[in-house]
C-alpha cells in the first residue's frame, strides 16, 4: 500500500512531528510518491536512515548507466554538469573530489573564520531595519549571512552578492515541474558565472578557494573542468541555502517562545547546545537525494528489491522516539542529541562546522543588537515555501520590539523546563 502524504503542504511544514509520527506507524520504510521524484521508499526511523546512508555498496546515487539518480533524459546538459558533483557520487569518485576541498573545511580552518563570521553577522544585524520596519528576517539577514561567508571563502566579489541572492530565491521557489523550468534560467546563469570566475582565476590568480582549486588543477589533480564548475556550484549553493533556513527557523522558534530567549540570554555560551537542538527540531534538510537499490535487501524488516528507489527522511530520523525523549518537543538542553541533520557515512556534510558557527554567530548577533526583537505578525501568519525536501520559512516579518500578543503565542512549558517548548 502506498502512503499518501503531501510533503509540500502547509500542515506538514507547520507541524512535521505530527505528520511524521503518523507516517512512522506504517513502518520503518514506507512506499509513497514524492514530488518530482515519483514512486519511492522513504525511511521513517533513525536506524533505517543510518543503514541506507552508510551502505553505499547497496544504496547508490547512480543509475546503472552511471547517470545521477533523479535526473531525467530531457534535462539540459548544464543541469547534468551541476548535478554531477561529489554529493551525488559513490566511491571512489566521491573521495577523489572531497579530498581536494577537505582541508579548507577542517575544524581548525573554520574556527579560525569565526571572528570574521561574527563581524559579518554584527554588521547585518545593525542594518536589519535600514530599509524600514517591519523587516523580513529571511531576506534581510538569514539569506545574506551564509552567502556573504561562503562568497568570501570562495573568493567571489562582494559586489556580486545580489546575483547570489536572486539565484537563491529561484532555488527556494522550486515546488513543481513548472517552477523547475523557471529554475533552469538561474542554473544556466550560475554555470556561466562560475565558469567566468574559474577562468579569471586561471589567468589572474586570486584569493580564496576558487584560486586554490585552480592551483590544484595546475598541479595535476584528477578533476575535470566540468567537475570544477559543479564543485564551486555545490559549495556556493549547499554552503548557503540550508544554513539560511536553519537561521530563520531557529530565530522563529526563539521569537515565539520568550522562555527560550531568556535562557540563552542568561548564558550566551549555551548557544552551541541550542544550535544542535535547532538542527534536530527545525531539520531544514528533510530528505536526502534518491538512491537506487543495487540488490535485494532487508532494511528494518522491510524487503526492498533491486531497482527500487529510496530516500532517507532526515526529519523523521530526528523525530524518532527510539532515539530521543519527547522528540516532538524543542528542548534546548537536550543531551545527548544524536540528530542526523548532517547525514552520516561518506556523505556526512562537509560544511557541518561552518553551518554550526554561522548559526551560533547569527543568533547571538541578532539578539544582542535587538534584545526586544519580536514577530510583526501572529505565528499563524508565518508560512513555509512549498518546496519538497527542505523546510523553509517564506517570510519572517520582525519588529525592533516584542509585541506582547505575538511573543506569548507559544510560551515555554514552565512546568517541565524553562528551555522546552511544545
Amino acid at each position: 500500500m502506498t502512503a499518501r502524504l503531501d510533503f509540500t503542504s502547509e500542515a506538514f511544514f507547520r507541524d512535521p512531528p505530527k505528520a511524521i509520527a503518523a507516517l512512522r506507524m506504517s513502518g520503518p520504510l514506507v512506499a509513497t510518491r514524492f514530488p518530482l521524484v515519483g514512486d519511492v521508499w522513504i525511511t521513517t526511523t533513525h536506524d533505517a536512515t543510518a543503514q541506507v546512508l552508510k551502505d553505499g555498496a547497496t544504496f547508490t546515487l547512480r543509475k546503472e548507466d552511471g547517470d545521477v539518480a533523479g535526473l531525467r533524459w530531457w534535462m539540459p546538459s548544464f543541469v547534468r554538469t551541476i548535478a554531477n558533483n561529489m554529493l551525488t557520487m559513490d566511491e571512489p569518485d566521491h573521495t577523489r573530489l572531497r579530498s581536494i576541498v577537505d582541508e579548507a573545511f577542517r575544524r581548525r580552518a573554520i574556527v579560525a573564520m569565526e571572528p570574521r563570521i561574527r563581524a559579518i553577522a554584527d554588521g547585518l544585524a545593525d542594518e536589519l531595519f535600514a530599509e524600514g520596519r517591519p523587516a523580513d528576517l529571511v531576506q534581510r539577514y538569514a539569506r545574506i549571512l551564509p552567502l556573504a561567508v561562503i562568497s568570501e571563502l570562495l573568493g567571489l566579489p562582494l559586489a556580486d552578492r545580489p546575483k547570489f541572492i536572486a539565484w537563491g530565491n529561484a532555488m527556494s521557489s522550486l515546488t513543481n515541474v513548472v517552477s523547475f523550468f523557471r529554475l533552469l534560467w538561474a542554473f544556466r546563469k550560475m554555470r556561466g558565472y562560475l565558469e567566468q570566475q574559474l577562468q579569471a582565476a586561471r589567468v589572474q590568480g586570486g584569493e580564496g578557494l576558487i584560486a586554490e582549486l585552480v592551483q590544484v588543477e595546475r598541479e595535476g589533480a584528477q578533476i575535470t573542468p566540468d567537475e570544477m564548475v559543479s564543485m564551486v556550484f555545490l559549495l556556493l549553493a549547499a554552503g548557503s541555502e540550508t544554513t539560511t533556513h536553519l537561521i530563520s527557523g531557529s530565530a522563529y522558534e526563539l521569537l515565539r517562545s520568550p522562555g527560550l530567549r531568556d535562557w540563552l540570554e542568561q548564558d550566551r555560551s549555551r548557544v552551541g547546545l541550542a544550535v544542535e537542538e535547532f538542527l534536530r527540531f527545525v531539520s531544514p534538510v528533510q530528505f536526502s537525494k534518491p538512491r537506487y537499490v543495487r540488490r535485494d535487501v532487508e532494511v528494518e524488516g522491510v524487503r526492498l528489491k533491486k531497482g527500487d528507489r529510496v530516500m532517507v527522511m532526515l526529519a523523521a530520523a530526528n523525530m524518532d522516539p527510539a532515539m530521543h525523549d519527547r522528540p516532538e518537543s524543542l528542548d534546548l538542553e537536550r543531551k545527548p542529541n544524536r540528530h542526523l541533520s548532517f547525514g552520516t557515512g561518506i556523505h556526512f556534510c562537509l560544511g557541518h562546522q561552518l553551518a554550526r558557527i554561522e548559526a551560533a554567530c547569527a543568533l547571538e548577533a541578532l539578539f544582542v543588537r535587538w534584545p526586544k526583537l519580536g514577530l510583526a505578525v501572529d505565528p499563524s501568519q508565518i508560512h513555509w515555501r512549498k518546496r519538497p525536501g527542505i523546510r523553509m520559512i517564506a517570510k519572517l516579518p520582525v519588529t525592533a520590539e516584542v509585541h506582547g500578543t505575538f511573543a506569548a503565542a507559544t510560551p515555554a512549558v514552565a512546568d517541565r523546563s524553562p528551555v522546552r517548548a511544545e
